[in-house]
Parts: structure tokens; sequence; C-alpha cells
């Protein structure tokens, strides 16, 4: 088990209250948008699965309005359809929670479960909600494969697993090899599939295929 391993839950409540910064956002966000999920996001996908990918935080007008990982953003866009390419999704993805997509042998959480004023949360909220990635980790009996998206949920899930990030340092489509909660994991790093990484070309969908690609290897080789 993984060092600083807790009892967490593996999913933050809705209304959690560790993080005083997050929960302020939250309420003035339900106030303006009462229709909105406006919580914790909990993790998406197959409980079972080999795969888990973890991104950043909720967005704004993304997981934050629909309750669902990287659904009503743009960010979701390419994600799900490399998702679909790859054989790891059953049904259409539309962008609403209500679509009905299910993920196959895959699993979708964030580091961090609420969104961050300017999508940038702080390292202490960073650390608090790391206990909730642990125990999701520790609770998936299948895990091989991690796919992190960016350097903070590289960070985080390395931390997690209970290692340095010196000691595997995030570069996109780097592959770290690291001991998981069930025994030995794979970390596939990608850039962050934002809307900005991806206008900017620092990741296009061929750089996020070819990682996916790394990801098929390990899973089937």
């Amino acid at each position: 088990m993984p060092k600083g391993s807790t009892a967490a839950p593996p999913e933050a409540p809705p209304g959690c209250p560790l993080c005083p910064r997050l929960t302020a956002f939250r309420a003035a966000t339900q106030q303006a948008h009462p229709e909105w999920f406006n919580g914790a996001v909990p993790s998406f996908g197959d409980a079972s699965g080999r795969l888990v990918i973890v991104g950043l935080a909720p967005g704004l007008q993304g997981a934050n309005k629909t309750g669902r990982p990287f659904t009503g953003d743009y960010a979701g866009e390419l994600l799900f359809s490399s998702l679909a390419k790859y054989g790891f999704s059953i049904g259409e993805f539309k962008a609403r929670p209500d679509d009905g997509i299910r993920l196959k042998d895959a699993m979708i959480t964030n580091a961090v479960r609420c969104v961050p004023p300017e999508n940038k949360p702080t390292g202490a909220e960073i650390l608090t909600c790391r206990q909730f990635l642990i125990s999701r980790l520790n609770q998936l009996p299948r895990l091989k494969v991690i796919m992190a998206l960016g350097r903070i949920a590289h960070d985080s899930t390395v931390r997690a697993l209970g290692a340095k990030p010196s000691s595997a340092v995030f570069g996109h489509a780097r592959r770290h090899a690291l001991e998981g909660p069930q025994g030995p994991v794979i970390l596939h790093d990608s850039y962050h599939c934002s809307r900005y990484n991806t206008n900017t070309g620092r990741l296009t969908e061929r750089m996020f295929h070819d990682v996916f690609d790394a990801i098929r290897k390990d899973l089937d080789g």
C-alpha cells in the first residue's frame, strides 16, 4: 500500500468542505448557477478496469457543470474520442451526463475533485485531495496502467503511489515503471488535452494518440 495511504473513501463527498477556498468558490458558483452540479466530481468508468486516467481538476463549465469528468468542455472531446478509437468506451459521447456512454477497462478521475478558480489548485489543495486519489487507486483491483494528463496530475499520482516525482520526471510520452497498490504499474504521461494546449500545437491529436498506442501495447502485450 502506498505511503501516506489513508482510510479516505475513493470519492470525496459532493459537498466536501476540506479546502476553504474551493468550498467558497463552489458556493459562489452555486449562487450564480444553481442548476449546475457544483460539487466534488466523482470518478467515472469501470471499477474493474486496468487503465485509470488522471486529470487535473474539474473545469468550471465542464465537469463542475455536468458532474462527470471531462464532460461539457473541449478537453473531453479529444479524450472521449480517443477512448472510443482505442476500444475503451461503449456508446456515443454527446458531452452530456445522460448520453449513456460507458467506459470499458478504464476509469477517469482527477487529482483535485473540486473546480479551482482559474483552473489553478494550490499545493495545499492538491495535497488535501490526494487522500481520495490514493484510495481510488487502492480500490482498482486490476490496475495496470495509469495515464497522467499534465504535470500536476503526474506528480500527485507519483506521490499517491509512494514515490517521489524526482524519480519519475514528467514529460509528454514518457513511460515510468512504478509500484502500485496491487503490484507493478506503468505510468504514461501526456500533456493535458486542454483547448489551450491543442490550439497552440503543444499537443496534437497524433501526439495524444501516440500515448494511447503505447498504453494499448502495454495492456495487450
